[in-house]
Formats: structure tokens, C-alpha cells, sequence
């Protein structure tokens, strides 16, 4: 085993231990290394190691000779200071490599093996080539019900789980897909307001314009500590927070970091991702929404009902209760898409705006009915009544700006990003197909989520009459060279069809 001296490199390498060596270190030959290797590191005292992959650099100006670079991630991980001396030897293989080799030849695994794998993820055993090995495995091969249920409780068990100490605590999920979707945030505030316990961690967009905690943060702070989330629940009865600062099944995040680039939308590992992480933010009822429509994730009702029964029978194999509803996917929800102007409209639903989204008010009415009918209080059939009550005589209003307070205000930008475009219809006729792909694509273009006040505003939904030039919507950009990559993007395929009215 040789020493080295311990280096910080400023590189983020996003969900992955990456370790960097010269060329030209002794170590380098007399041990045998190679690129992509993992290596052992460990400090003087034998009381802190960590398993990066070795990445090979030729520059000292990075790594001198006699030095060992640590990444962001790694660094962070290791007990240690920089210029400090480091045991630096060959990684022993993860022993559950083998069952990735099974799962890659069709064999069947365990409960145990799911969880020998998760824990050799989560410790950083694997690297990403490894990870993308046991991800194909699982894709191709399929995994049968048993073992999404067993990957479920192994990514659980390897991270935190919150315990609010209540019978009830109520979530609700969307397999996502649709742009412009931001119900969270109008049943959130609902329920909350009836005095239901509603935690709701968020996610950040990977893919997609805007993701709930992107929106949420043109009003609040979402990036927010545990023992602050915990008294926001105690006052308020919800919050909307994201969730990425929890350590709450970190797996599934260093999954997905793998499964993004790739495309890789596996069903099974879908569900193991969604019902993991609402089980360990401490959910014992949840409402899972499945949009179906030909440029949503699911396509077909045979295809819904298939992923709910899956939903259905892990959620009773985990004592989560939970119901599946199953929604129109065959255009966005809202007007709005990117973080402001999606902020502009749960606003407007909130505040009764006859200016409002129909269609996104509608929505959340449902949803937060059926979780309001979780309540054994509340009679089945009666919940859409409630919330529309709760929304309507202002009270989902006044808890929503309760728990922004309490979150901490976000200075609200006031208006849309400074460059514009309209698409306009290139024919008199009726809306017949939105594509939920390409508007997203659109919208991305233009900057969002990352400039919050980026994105697209739409003026005309499904079934909507338009003469020939009539605006189908409004692109913002912040810009210029995002607005005319989105100008560019619209122009080859608007994501609209005007034709005869269906």
C-alpha cells in the first residue's frame, strides 16, 4: 500500500466517487492502475476509506505526481484535510456484482440480493458502468412483481426514513410527462387547510420545464432543513420542500443519474423509484395519478391498468395505502409552463382569478377530494365538495400563504422573461393534438427551468376553435440565444395539428 498526498478538484461529478492520479506517479506504474479502475483511499489512521473510480490526468496543474485528486463528492466523503497523506491500494470487487451477472442472464433475484446490491451502491462500490449493467438487467429481463417489491424495500432500507409520529400522513404522486401539471401545489394548501398532516417533498425538473420544487421556489425556499420541515408540519400542516436534501432512499437518485442519459424508463424500476421515496418520507396513504394519452408516458388504458395493479399490490405488500387514479394525458394541464408562469396560475386558482386554468383547477379538486376521503370522517363522494369549499372560501388561500411564511418568502419576479414569440395557427380550424413531448422540448429550449421566468404560455387547449393566424401560444425566453433555439424548435414542429373538429 503507497501514500500520496490528498488534493480537492472542483469537479461535480454528479452522484459518482471519482478519484484523479498523473500519469507520471510512481504509483501509478508500480501498482498497475489504469483508467476507470476503483481504488481503495484511506487516511493514516485506518478510521475513514472511501471507493472512487481513477480517472488518469496528464496535467500537474491538476494533480501533481505526488498527489491524489478527490472530486466534490469524494472529498466530502472523506475524513480529511487537504495535503493530508492517504493510503491509496487496488478496490475489492462488490461481492454483488455476481447477482448483477444473474439478473443480466434472466435468473430470478431475492430479497436479499436487492438489498446486497442497494448496499453496495449507496456505499459507492459500484461505479457508473456497473450501475448501468444492473439497470439494463432489470429493464431487459423485466423484473416480476416480487422483485420490484423487494427493490422497493431495499432502496428504504438503505437511507433515511422520516417518522412524523401520526396515524395519517397523506402524499400524493404523478408518474409525470405533462407539462404544466403543478396540482401539488393547489392540493397541498387544501388539505392542509381541512387539517390533514400533508409533508409533501418535491422533485427538482431532470427532463422536463419545470419540476414542483422549481415552482414552488418562485414563491419559497424549498431547499429547507429537516428540523425546519418538522415545525412547518407542526404549524401548518404541509409544506412543499424539495426533497433532495433528506438522504430518503439515495439510491433511487443515484439510479436515476444513470437512467436519465440513457433513456432508460423501465417500469418496475419506475414504481420501485416512486413508492421508495414516499415510504421513507413517512406516507401511510398516498394517490397516484397515471396520465394516459398518446404523448404521455403511458399510452393506452390496458397499459394503466397493468402499472396500477403493480402499484396497488406493493403498496398493500407495505402496508402504504394507496389509490391509483388514472387521468387525461393528451395535452398539458395549466396554461403556464416553466416555473413563474406556472406559479401565475396555482396563484390565480387559489386567489379565484376568473382568469384561472379550468382544466388545472378541476384536476386538483379531484385529486385533493380523493385524499380528502382518505379522512374517515369524510364520506366518500363528499371530498371534490370539500375542497372546492376549502378553495373557494379562501382558506387553501390563506394556508398556502401560511406556509410560504414559514418557508420564507421568495422575491417574486413580476413579469415573464424579456424576449417573446407567438406560434400561430398556419390554418383556420380546431385543436385536434398537443404534443406533450415537443411543448416540454420547447420550453426547455427557451431556458426553462433554469431561468424561472422562462417557458411557453398557452392560449389554446384541445378542441379549441382558431382562425389562421390566431396564437396558439407564447414562447419567453431570458435569452437571446435561448430564444431563437426555441423560436428554431417551434418552427419545425409548433407541437400543434389544426384540422376538422372531432
Amino acid at each position: 500500500m503507497k501514500t500520496l498526498k490528498l488534493r480537492k478538484v472542483a469537479i461535480d461529478t454528479y452522484k459518482e466517487n471519482v478519484a484523479y492520479l498523473h500519469r507520471d506517479c510512481p504509483l501509478y506504474h508500480s501498482e498497475g492502475f489504469q483508467a476507470l479502475n476503483k481504488i481503495e483511499i484511506s487516511d493514516g489512521a485506518g478510521t475513514t476509506s472511501v471507493i472512487a473510480v481513477l480517472n488518469i490526468v496528464d496535467d500537474e496543474r491538476i494533480i501533481a505526481t505526488d498527489e491524489l485528486g478527490l472530486s466534490e463528492q469524494t472529498f466530502s466523503q472523506f475524513n480529511g484535510t487537504e495535503n493530508c497523506i492517504v493510503h491509496v491500494n487496488h478496490a475489492t470487487p462488490p461481492s454483488s456484482l455476481r447477482l448483477v451477472h444473474a439478473k443480466i442472464a434472466g435468473n430470478k433475484l431475492g430479497k436479499n440480493d436487492f438489498l446486497n446490491i442497494c448496499e453496495d451502491i449507496v456505499n459507492n462500490r459500484y461505479s457508473k458502468i456497473e450501475i448501468t449493467a444492473f439497470l439494463v438487467g432489470c429493464a431487459e429481463g423485466g423484473l416480476e412483481r416480487d422483485e420490484m417489491l423487494y427493490l422497493t424495500e431495499a432502496m428504504v432500507e438503505t437511507g433515511k426514513t422520516l417518522d412524523w409520529g401520526e396515524p395519517m400522513v397523506v402524499d400524493k404522486h404523478c408518474i409525470g410527462g405533462i407539462p404544466g401539471n403543478r396540482t401539488t401545489m393547489l392540493i397541498v394548501p387544501i388539505v392542509a387547510a381541512h387539517g390533514m398532516l400533508m409533508p409533501k417533498t418535491s422533485s427538482r425538473a431532470i427532463t422536463s420545464p419545470s419540476g414542483t420544487a422549481d415552482t414552488m421556489e418562485v414563491l419559497a425556499k424549498v431547499n429547507l432543513k429537516q428540523e425546519e420541515l418538522h415545525s412547518i408540519a407542526q404549524h401548518q400542516r404541509g409544506f412543499i420542500a424539495w426533497g433532495g436534501t433528506a438522504n430518503l432512499a439515495p439510491v433511487d437518485d443515484i439510479l436515476i443519474s444513470v437512467e436519465r442519459p440513457l433513456a432508460l424508463d423501465s417500469k418496475g424500476q419506475m414504481i420501485a423509484s416512486i413508492l421508495s421515496k414516499k415510504i421513507a418520507a413517512g406516507a401511510t396513504h398516498l394517490l397516484i395519478d397515471i396520465p394516459m394519452g398518446p404523448t404521455a408516458k403511458v399510452h393506452s388504458q390496458t397499459e394503466a391498468l397493468k402499472l396500477r395493479k403493480l402499484f396497488e399490490y406493493i403498496g398493500d405488500q407495505t402496508n402504504l395505502e394507496l389509490e391509483v387514479i388514472i387521468t387525461d394525458g393528451r395535452q398539458p394541464v395549466g396554461n403556464g409552463i416553466g416555473p413563474l408562469l406556472e406559479a401565475r396560475d396555482v396563484m390565480q386558482i387559489l386567489q379565484n382569478n376568473p382568469q384561472a386554468p379550468v382544466d388545472l383547477k378541476e384536476k386538483s379538486l379531484q385529486m385533493a377530494g380523493r385524499i380528502l376521503e382518505f379522512d374517515p370522517d369524510v364520506r366518500g363522494g363528499q371530498g371534490y365538495y370539500l375542497a372546492r369549499d376549502l378553495l373557494e372560501s379562501g382558506r387553501a388561500l390563506k394556508k398556502m400563504e401560511a406556509i410560504i411564511a414559514l418557508q420564507g418568502n421568495q422575491p417574486v419576479p413580476t413579469r415573464p422573461a424579456q424576449f417573446q414569440y407567438q406560434v400561430r395557427a398556419p390554418a383556420a380550424g380546431y385543436v385536434t393534438v398537443i404534443d406533450n413531448f415537443q411543448i416540454a422540448h420547447i420550453a426547455r429550449m427557451a431556458g426553462a427551468p433554469m431561468d424561472k421566468a422562462a417557458g411557453i404560455d398557452l392560449h389554446k387547449k384541445l378542441n379549441d376553435r382558431v382562425d389562421t393566424n390566431e396564437p396558439l401560444y407564447t414562447i419567453y425566453a431570458e435569452f437571446n440565444a435561448d430564444f431563437q433555439f426555441a423560436r428554431t424548435l417551434a418552427a419545425k414542429d409548433s407541437g400543434y395539428s389544426i384540422g376538422e373538429k372531432q
